[in-house]
């Protein structure tokens, strides 16, 4: 006689209630709704719409018989690449032996957390994954106040005023920038005071620059100029080089953070072991950079910024309040302004707005609730995503105005659109 047999639940209490990553959910409902016959403008995950470069697909076939694991801590080529590029490109020097190579900067951050025994201080918003990392782990997290007039940035007197409430413990902060969900950045001022605020509180920054390169000047530049002792960079593949699904990201730490790099390759040891390597071998061509790198990454650039400033004035013309954004891919805009209009249609919160805005448009975005801003407030994340990326490099360089748009991101524009028209 068969039993059946039902297993009783006991699931970590940090994990209960958690569901899917937002933006990875919103990913999959916008397949199966094209699945299902449905337009969808896909403007919730924030994956780059560029190809991987070809000097870097290049690399990685050629390197495609790499079998053996690597070091826990790095292809030793891959590393010494990197600290190559973080000295070429933002003026910060470390050394290979300072750098850390993970399946996804994402990994590393959750380790990086498992190992720090301390609070995690982010700004709202903040990309999705900070925060539950620091749940499923069991840390404390503080959220610093923003405001959308200062463009939701973490300002060195909210941070300092954090710490003084609660002198002496210890805390990792996160900064992002240009940052998702908003595509900001700080200026060199703000940063030096951020410096001195975490000098003076002794705290750990995590300098999360996976969008640096994609800044729309070219000219990011990385706090660890200010406060070397205490900052560690994460970049990786995934933004600047078109290469989420690659799964390759990278830490570097000060010398004397040297105790955190080792407690880390420790917890990795023990469970990814080291990144696939192909991959690995590949991403030296990627951080090595050069004349077709650096083409590519202007192009990107370029495309990247019209499509922001075409949207920006459209909402601007529609009665929002919405500066033009630093780098990136992103938007994060804040429909408060016409709240009247959109609570008489039963829209009170975030979530509300970007259901109804999927039902009715066909864009798919995410509620700024996501990112951890208040619900009731009418605020969104759109990731300007949705285009033929190698088609749109392709014609860059004779110019991204308005007419290029239409032809190359055309989804795009027309998503937008869609979205301002709903509005009025």
């Amino acid at each position: 006689m068969a039993v059946s047999f039902q297993p009783d639940v006991h699931l970590n209490l940090n994990v209960r209630g958690l569901g899917l990553s937002a933006t990875l959910a919103i990913n999959e409902r916008s397949n199966a709704l094209r699945q299902q016959g449905r337009e969808v403008f896909k403007f919730g995950l924030g994956q780059s719409p560029f190809p991987v470069p070809a000097p870097v697909v290049a690399a990685l076939r050629e390197h495609a018989e790499e079998k053996d694991y690597l070091p826990v801590m790095g292809l030793p080529a891959l590393r010494e690449a990197i600290a190559g590029y973080l000295d070429r490109e933002h003026d910060v020097a470390f050394r290979p032996q300072d750098i850390m190579i993970g399946p996804g900067s994402k990994e590393l951050m959750f380790i990086l957390q498992l190992v720090y025994y301390g609070d995690l201080v982010i700004p709202t918003p903040s990309w999705v994954s900070y925060a539950p990392q620091a749940s499923i782990i069991g840390r404390r997290v503080h959220w610093l106040p923003t405001h959308r007039a200062n463009h939701w940035k973490l300002t060195a007197e909210s941070l300092d005023a954090l710490c003084q409430r609660d002198p002496g413990r210890p805390r990792l902060v996160i900064l992002n920038y240009p940052a998702n969900p908003h595509g900001y950045t700080f200026t060199g001022d703000e940063l030096q005071d951020i410096a001195r605020v975490a000098r003076y509180h002794r705290l750990i920054l995590l300098s999360d620059e996976i969008y640096g390169q994609l800044q729309f000047d070219g000219r990011h530049r990385s706090i660890a100029r200010y406060y070397p002792e205490g900052t560690i960079i994460s970049d990786g593949l995934s933004k600047w080089c078109g290469a989420g699904g690659w799964r390759l990201g990278a830490f570097a730490f000060p010398q004397n953070l040297s105790w955190l790099r080792d407690a880390m390759a420790t917890v990795a040891s023990e469970t990814y072991t080291s990144v696939a390597a192909p991959i690995q071998y590949a991403a030296v061509t990627g951080f090595q950079g050069g004349g077709q790198m650096d083409s590519y990454l202007q192009r990107a650039r370029a495309i990247l910024q019209g499509l922001a400033r075409y949207q920006v004035e459209l909402y601007q013309r529609a009665g929002l309040q919405l500066a033009m954004p630093d780098g990136a891919f992103y938007l994060f805009p804040d429909f408060t302004p016409l709240e009247d209009r959109l609570r008489a249609r039963g829209i009170e919160d975030s979530v509300t707005l970007c259901e109804t805005l999927l039902e009715e448009t066909g864009v798919a975005t995410l509620p700024g609730e996501a990112f951890g801003r208040p619900a009731g407030e009418l605020s969104l994340r759109q990731a300007l995503v949705d285009f033929d990326g190698q088609q749109a490099l392709d014609h860059a360089d004779q110019g991204v105005d308005e007419t290029f748009l239409r032809q190359y991101c055309g989804r795009c524009v027309q998503a937008m659109e869609r979205m301002v028209d709903w509005l009025g």
